[in-house]
């Protein structure tokens, strides 16, 4: 089973991309962020064609999440409130940020990270205060199920995931406090499986628009694929496929493909 994350930053306006990439790649699970759209305008119609089963969670001009899965998912779950309650979710939900649904006893939890803007701000706050609740979510899911964590974690865990990492504690995605928040909830038992069969750095998801991020190869590698441990061991392989970012005004991030056995 391949399963890929690809925060689009906008499906309305990378819709052929996205559907071209899905026509070329047998991808049984796509976990999209950044949707950008209010579930009634979402594009169904060319997924579906392919034989998809939509799933989606958005709202108007920011945030937004969805699930394409080639087999029905079961027991979809929008939002952090149905499994760690209303008191501590607050008001996180009102951001739709989170959606997760099983396929083949495999619980595939979508995400997309605040970014927190800067660091002291409110919205770092905010980030930081998420990421506990998640940790909760993500706990209280894996006592019952195996779990795939993955999407736009706007984290670079480590030094090897930013092209020069000089200063970048006193930058937004890799302050201390965002890094040992994010090691945190991998303390569930979740492993970045990327780093499993990639060691070097040099291996990016992300790359600004500006200043030829991409063509000098100024990445971070931000979004991810977690595991459980019983599916660390089923694990064949986790790449990025830059592919999609060459093309004419493409996302900033490339999808990630896990596959499972």
């Amino acid at each position: 089973m391949k399963i890929a994350t690809w925060n689009v930053n906008s499906i309305r306006t990378r819709q052929a991309i996205a559907k071209n990439w899905l026509q070329t790649h047998a991808i049984d699970v796509l976990c999209l962020q950044e949707t950008k759209v209010i579930d009634a305008d979402f594009p169904r119609e060319p997924f579906e064609s392919l034989g998809y089963h939509l799933y989606i969670s958005g709202q108007k001009a920011y945030n937004g999440v969805a699930l394409f899965a080639k087999q029905p998912l079961t027991d979809v779950k929008i939002g952090f409130a149905e499994v760690v309650g209303t008191e501590l979710t607050g008001d996180f939900d009102e951001q739709k940020r989170v959606i997760s649904g099983v396929l083949n006893d495999i619980r595939i939890v979508n995400l997309y990270v605040p970014n927190g803007s800067a660091i002291g701000s409110e919205k770092y706050d905010y980030k930081l205060r998420w990421l506990k609740v998640l940790r909760e979510y993500l706990q209280r899911l894996g006592e019952k199920e195996e779990l795939c964590v993955c999407g736009d974690f706007n984290v670079a865990p480590d030094d090897r995931d930013i092209y020069n990492p000089k200063g970048k504690n006193k930058h937004i995605m890799a302050s201390p406090a965002e890094r040992e928040a994010l090691q945190d909830v991998l303390r569930v038992g979740l492993t970045d499986i990327f780093r499993q069969f990639t060691a070097e750095t040099g291996h990016y998801s992300w790359w600004d628009y500006r200043r030829g991020g991409f063509a000098n190869n100024r990445g971070w590698r931000i979004d991810h694929h977690y595991l459980t441990p019983g599916l660390c061991d089923r694990a064949k392989s986790c790449t990025i496929d830059i592919e999609p970012r060459k093309l004419e005004k493409p996302s900033d991030h490339a999808p990630v493909i896990v596959e499972i056995d």
